[in-house]
């Protein structure tokens, strides 16, 4: 019999695919957003749960009604949404507060839903907040896990570690913490990294993507994406960079203007873009769903319901397929399928690599329009010396 998976917070099925390839089969699917629902309703193998509710299903679901017995599921996967835990978070006007922040009783609930069902493995991706810093939820993690071990006579075996999803073939550097628990106390071994030395590069993910569509930039910045280089951001026109100085140094966020390079991995995809948001692809525009997509690892003709902002959204909010392939079959070859090969196999998610990379794109003059703002302008006064994320009572 194969391994069973309920999923939560299952967005656009970036985890669902990569664990269903690394053999896990679903019991169930759990997601509230309505777009994210259509996309994984097309997968008829994928049954939905209720509303999609976490909150809701973690007081009512039991195990009877996946027609299982405690203890009977293989595995709990998903990641709770990341609000609380982001580095955004930290500007928000009630600052950081991690657990205490009322968007984290989905992790409550997460939790509850693992007491319901005692999965033998329990699998969390999600932003590095989560498990790092004064807010993170690695503390309520622990206490949880103790509690129902103690409660229940098993052991949950809790395991950490941050990944970046480029170490193992994913076309992009994205990095997220990776939260692992084993219920008869096993210690998890985590897959070694593959493709440190020798990533697979943007030119290898989207040198060729057929796209129905592709988006023109727009915004008040947009003209100048030609006189930035490859794998540049706006700090190429700073007094650090080596073109014009248009912006002070540091003064604005990392992706303002950044832009792909075919011999490197994408940076990390955007959920919700603004105008300005990179990566941008080095021909000066935005990326299509497809090439998102294939930044992702998701294998083509991978449909996303909804407009190309439902779409932006649901592949930069995904769980990279084949980092979610990767560790299924970790998971496999630590506790469901011992002697059986199952960390020998390959993962078939993997990008092609292509045989031919072409040079860099020039770089053209900045456009006549912003020549009369060049000058010196002030850079960020440093470390601490910035703005400061807003305090907030915890009180």
């Amino acid at each position: 019999m194969s391994p069973t998976v309920l999923s939560l917070f299952s967005g656009a099925g970036g985890m669902d695919l990569g664990l269903e390839r690394a053999g896990f089969h679903h019991l169930g699917l759990v997601e509230f957003g309505l777009r994210q629902r259509e996309t994984l309703a097309r997968r008829l193998e994928w049954p939905l749960l209720g509303s999609g509710d976490v909150n809701e299903l973690a007081r009512s679901l039991r195990a009877s009604d996946l027609g299982i017995q405690r203890g009977d599921l293989s595995l709990i996967a998903g990641g709770p949404p990341c609000q609380p835990f982001s580095m955004a978070a930290q500007w928000a006007a009630s600052g950081r507060r991690g657990m205490l922040d009322s968007r984290a009783q989905t992790v409550v609930s997460t939790l509850a839903l693992v007491e319901e069902f005692l999965p033998r493995a329990i699998l969390m991706e999600n932003v590095t907040g989560f498990v790092q810093g004064q807010r993170s939820a690695l503390p309520f993690l622990r206490e949880e896990l103790a509690r129902i071990s103690h409660k229940h006579g098993v052991n949950y075996r809790l395991s950490v570690k941050v990944l970046n999803a480029a170490d193992y073939g994913v076309p992009q550097n994205r990095r997220r913490a990776i939260v692992v628990a084993l219920r008869d106390g096993e210690d998890f071994s985590w897959p070694e990294p593959t493709h440190s030395s020798a990533p697979v590069t943007a030119w290898d993910a989207l040198h060729n993507v057929q796209s129905a569509s592709y988006p023109r930039s727009r915004g008040k910045w947009a003209a100048l994406l030609p006189s930035i280089p490859e794998g540049a951001n706006y700090q190429w026109l700073t007094s650090k960079g080596g073109g014009p100085e248009l912006f002070g140094y540091r003064t604005k966020y990392w992706n303002f203007l950044l832009k792909l390079s075919k011999d490197l991995p994408s940076w990390t995809l955007s959920a919700s873009p603004g105008p300005s948001t990179g990566p941008f692809h080095w021909d000066n525009r935005p990326l299509s769903v497809e090439e998102q997509l294939r930044i992702q690892s998701f294998p083509d003709g991978w449909e996303l319901a909804g407009d190309y902002r439902d779409q932006t959204l649901q592949a930069g909010n995904a769980t990279p397929p084949l980092l979610a392939e990767v560790l299924g079959l970790a998971l496999l070859n630590n506790i469901f399928a011992k002697g059986e090969g199952a960390g020998e196999r390959q993962p078939s998610l993997l990008v092609d690599r292509a045989h031919a990379r072409p040079p860099r794109s020039s770089v053209r003059p900045l456009p006549a329009e912003f020549r009369s703002q060049v000058g010196a302008k002030q850079a960020h006064a440093g470390s601490g010396l910035g703005p400061s994320p807003r305090a907030v009572s915890l009180g």
